[in-house]
């Protein structure tokens, strides 16, 4: 008999997981506090988009922003730490996962700290199992 299935493991884990191989501090969720370099992976608008209701199976499409941060200490410096992170993260991005666009970077101030920050849009399938 098949494990019950969520999001928060069987999603955005998976994704965490195989970000975590780049160079940067990744967080599955929010955090309080971030510590840059950073990956953060938060849920975009329309969150959940259903493909399938109903006879007991439910599948949505899940879509993320996975926003890359980085120092901004210099322009150029923090600009080149930034494509490098955006970089990783499209190479470590997980089969069945679709990125679309990278949106231009901004600077965003956390708490003392000004980032250079860019957003990436994530999406991919999830099917909910019951047991």
């Amino acid at each position: 008999m098949p494990a019950p299935t969520s999001i928060a493991t069987d999603v955005r884990g998976v994704l965490a997981t195989a970000l975590s191989g780049v160079v940067a501090s990744v967080y599955s969720s929010v955090p309080e506090a971030v510590i840059p370099p950073a990956v953060v992976i938060i849920p975009d608008s329309p969150y959940l988009s259903p493909n399938l209701i109903g006879s007991g199976t439910v599948r949505v499409q899940i879509n993320f922003v996975v926003t890359a941060a980085v120092a901004y200490n210099s322009n150029a410096g923090a600009l080149d730490n930034l494509e490098k992170l955006i970089i990783s993260i499209l190479a470590a991005m997980p089969t069945g996962y679709v990125v679309g666009d990278v949106q231009r970077p901004t600077i965003t101030s956390v708490g003392a700290s000004n980032l250079l920050v860019a957003d990436l849009s994530v999406s991919t399938y999830y099917t909910q199992q019951t047991i």
